[in-house]
């Protein structure tokens, strides 16, 4: 078989397998939120948090060395220890059944999210500079592993434990995670070819680790950290969102979740072919703007303000006579109209809108026998005028679920375009080092996915106001948009090429 054909072959068994390997990461997202619904586990929130992040944790952290391992002896060999070891590990959380159990279950099992390393390397050698970005793209598309977890696995469960009928059940479903894995690893085992990056295995660590200490590899991170440790963090953070917010069925807001997910994963490959295209600095100009405007449009909660609005003065004096909600009557005879308060309150459950709407109406502050604008003999003069019905306005924003998604919607796609063209950067950059620098590229990525839910929940926590992460998501988007800008900016005033450096003061620069 030509070249060719066996890096399409492997470009395609490495998605697939990333697919799967992806799919077990997410497992306990579902997992842990059916054992708790169905009074098989008790845990606080701190513990639920920690139970669903800790796989993301060992898999962000242990992609620098799968990374190193898949540049020293090739992608076939460490995928095929990554998968069968991720399996082994599914297996053990079938037989927990308390927090510690199933903590160091997580631990174990979280290193299938290792698997972007080793397939980032293992995909960049079977093609040229030109492709990899498109490459890279496709096997991004690996991503939507979570999608199918994030919609296939609570329909499993429910048939596994009969419609929850016999709970206990659920152990059968990291067994078949496990058993998934272990066919996808006697597929690529059988189909694929191992190829390592030309000169690795002459050098030395000190050498692997050299590319580590530039600046520009860690500015990548930066942007990794948005694009996919967002996309993680969002994929298990939208459910309760959308749960709270919008006060959605779970079912619904999984639904809802996966408008996010499965795009964002998908969309990479066109990600790769735009960086191929357009180049991956000009991708990530479009990603990083588009996702600081769809985050900051997001950031405005539904909300209720209630203001002082428009009130009635009097500037004569006289004696209150009656008083109603329509009107106040004066003893001169005056009569003071009130604007009505509105029969019907705007709460969006019957009526879709985009715009803030609002709602003014009048209340009366007197009493009957109470004179207004009374003369003040030590002034000698008496009040100009006094208010006797204050004004109150009322507006209420929807924040229309609707708008809502379709603004995540964008900002998924975006996402997902910005995965594949950060990893466009690194071949370019680090052709011998793809491995490595792609392994602490990642694991800034995963760690993310990690302590973005974290900082989700303390920045709720402090506000009491859901719509703070999009504060903090937006932030980083600004934050990254700048420092690209500012590279890019020095790069041109010292008359660089806009082009990848090939020397190391080039490198240091950025």
């Amino acid at each position: 078989m030509s070249a060719s054909n066996m890096g399409k072959r492997v470009l395609f068994l490495n998605t697939l397998a990333f697919t799967v390997c992806f799919a077990v990461w997410m497992m306990y997202g579902v997992l842990i939120t059916f054992m708790i619904s169905n009074g098989l586990l008790t845990l606080d929130k701190a513990q639920i948090g920690w139970l669903i992040g800790i796989p993301v944790l060992t898999g962000s952290i242990t992609r620098l060395p799968i990374g190193i391992m898949s540049d020293k002896y090739g992608g076939k060999p460490v995928y095929i220890g990554v998968m069968l070891f991720s399996a082994a590990a599914c297996f053990v959380v079938s037989f927990m059944n308390d927090f510690t159990g199933l903590m160091i279950a997580g631990l174990l099992f979280g290193v299938a999210g290792a698997s972007f390393a080793v397939g980032i390397a293992y995909t960049s050698v079977w093609f040229p500079k030109e492709q990899q970005g498109t490459a890279l793209g496709i096997f991004g598309v690996g991503n939507a592993g979570a999608a199918i977890t994030s919609l296939g696995a609570p329909h499993l469960l429910n048939n596994l434990t009969d419609g929850g009928a016999n709970p206990e059940n659920w152990t059968k479903m990291p067994q078949i995670y496990g058993i998934a894995l272990i066919v996808m690893t006697v597929i690529f085992a059988i189909f694929t070819v191992n190829k390592k990056p030309e000169g690795s295995a002459t050098r030395s660590m000190a050498e692997r680790l050299e590319p580590l200490k530039h600046l520009r590899v860690w500015r990548f991170g930066l942007y990794y950290f948005l694009v996919f440790g967002g996309f993680v963090a969002l994929s298990q953070w939208l459910i309760p969102y959308y749960l709270n917010v919008y006060t959605m069925p779970l079912a619904t807001a999984g639904l809802m979740a996966t408008i996010f997910i499965l795009p964002s994963g998908v969309i990479r490959a066109l990600g790769g072919w735009a960086s191929d295209k357009f180049g991956a600095r000009k991708t990530m100009y479009w990603v990083l703007s588009t996702c600081a405007l769809f985050f900051l449009l997001v950031i405005f909660p539904r909300m209720e303000i209630i203001s002082p609005g428009e009130g009635i003065l009097s500037n004569k004096t006289d004696t209150v006579a009656a008083v109603t909600q329509e009107s106040i009557t004066m003893e001169s005879g005056a009569v003071f109209n009130l604007k009505q308060k509105p029969a019907e309150m705007y709460d969006g459950d019957e009526e879709a809108f985009i715009m803030p709407k609002f709602q003014s109406w009048q209340e009366p502050i007197v009493e009957v026998g109470q004179v207004i604008n009374k003369p003040n003999p030590e002034k000698k003069v008496g009040k100009k005028k006094e208010l006797i019905a204050k004004g109150v306005t009322r507006v209420f924003f929807q924040a229309n679920v609707w708008v809502f998604t379709i603004l995540i919607f964008l900002a998924g796609i975006s996402m997902g375009i910005g995965k594949a063209a950060v990893y466009k950067h690194i071949p370019d950059y680090f052709p011998k080092d793809v491995g490595v620098v792609g392994g602490l590229v990642g694991v800034l990525g995963g760690l993310g996915g990690f302590l973005c839910p974290i900082i989700f929940g303390y920045m709720l926590k402090g506000s009491g106001v859901w719509t703070t992460c999009w504060v903090f998501l937006a932030a980083i988007s600004i934050i990254s948009l700048l420092w690209m800008h500012k590279v890019v900016t020095r790069i041109r005033s010292n008359s660089m090429e806009d082009a990848p450096p090939t020397s190391a003061e080039q490198e240091t620069a950025s």
